[in-house]
């Protein structure tokens, strides 16, 4: 369903800035008074770097934005089931909009289903759901994966052994994932996944899989992360373990790894936590009568690398040491968010 999407929608990214800009437009002379949207998030990881960063740019955006009175927001460790209910207690809330960071893609749909016959506007941030009446606005994931492990193979010679360390077992960005980092795979026949693991997008259970892969003494030319990057470059470093080739994403702590550790060779594939104001901002341009041509918007990822000079001098651009290790540095999407670094950082909403 998200690649089917994905095609139709190569006319309308083309908008985006302008649909994008006329909304923030339309919301820069709105006086705190004026005010008049209650906005509901779900999401269901916590303590993750990426997702709090998600969380502060949807109550950074909801302030900007001056249309938002309150964020009721339901944040926490739970799976599709816990999911429905919160999705349940936020329609029952009335709230005008929800914006969701799905567990499961097709678990909640009936949940989000609901939410729409309650006249509740449903955005999808991150990741894809299955029910066709929400909105979708997301890093391309597939995208994402491929650019970094084609870098990765091509770095290694097009030959040799890897690890694969994946999201989270059935989260649709995972899966998403896959498939991009196995379209690169089926282009370098002679490189071999020698081990593959669930991180779950934890940092403490990432860095002890590998610690516990490297207690083997299985030899590997690289390592591909779904994003929990820098505690693999520690685990390397602590146990003195000879650097291979590291592909995560724009983590602060990574980018900041890639300019610093000495023989570290490594790409940082962006994917940018702020898509979660960039899903309040699609939300009040849907409660404000601006709904876009298509249900489902992607954010191209980029990849900067540190094996060239021109690589070199972006990751030094994009570095920031002053954000947490596991924060992305891209806080912002052009067009698609309007606070400042201060308000993000800050990870205040309306009323707080």
């Amino acid at each position: 369903m998200w690649r089917k999407t994905y095609m139709r929608n190569r006319k309308y990214l083309a908008m985006v800035p302008l649909l994008a800009g006329a909304a923030f437009m339309a919301s820069v002379g709105v006086s705190a008074a004026e005010a008049k949207y209650t906005i509901g998030i779900s999401n269901t990881v916590q303590g993750n770097g990426w997702r709090e960063e998600m969380i502060c740019a949807m109550k950074a955006q909801a302030l900007a934005s001056g249309e938002v009175t309150k964020l009721n927001i339901a944040h926490r460790n739970t799976d599709a089931a816990g999911q429905l209910e919160d999705i349940r207690n936020l329609i029952s809330a009335k709230v005008n909009a929800i914006v969701v960071n799905p567990a499961d893609p097709a678990g909640i749909k009936s949940a989000l289903e609901e939410a729409t016959k309650a006249g509740i506007v449903v955005v999808a941030v991150d990741q894809a759901v299955t029910e066709p009446s929400a909105y979708i606005i997301s890093n391309n994931q597939e995208q994402y994966a491929y650019l970094g492990a084609k870098w990765l193979f091509q770095q290694i010679g097009g030959k040799g052994d890897v690890v694969y360390m994946r999201g989270a077992a059935g989260a649709s960005a995972d899966s998403d994932r896959d498939k991009g980092f196995k379209k690169a795979l089926a282009e370098f026949p002679d490189v071999k996944v020698v081990h593959e693991v669930f991180t779950g997008w934890q940092q403490d259970q990432a860095k002890q899989q590998i610690l516990d892969f490297i207690a083997t003494g299985t030899p590997v030319n690289g390592i591909w992360t779904s994003g929990i990057d820098n505690v693999i470059v520690d685990a390397l470093v602590e146990s003195q373990t000879p650097l291979v080739p590291v592909v995560g994403a724009d983590n602060a702590g990574f980018v900041g790894q890639l300019n610093s550790v000495e023989g570290l060779v490594g790409a940082a594939v962006t994917n940018p936590g702020s898509i979660g104001g960039a899903g309040v901002t699609l939300a009040l341009q849907i409660l404000n009568g601006k709904k876009p041509a298509e249900q489902t918007v992607l954010v191209e990822p980029q990849l900067w690398e540190n094996a060239t000079e021109e690589g070199k001098a972006k990751l030094k651009g994009a570095a920031d040491p002053s954000l947490s290790p596991e924060w992305p540095v891209s806080i912002s999407i052009p067009d698609w968010t309007t606070y400042t670094k201060e308000q993000i950082v800050a990870c205040k909403g309306p009323g707080e």
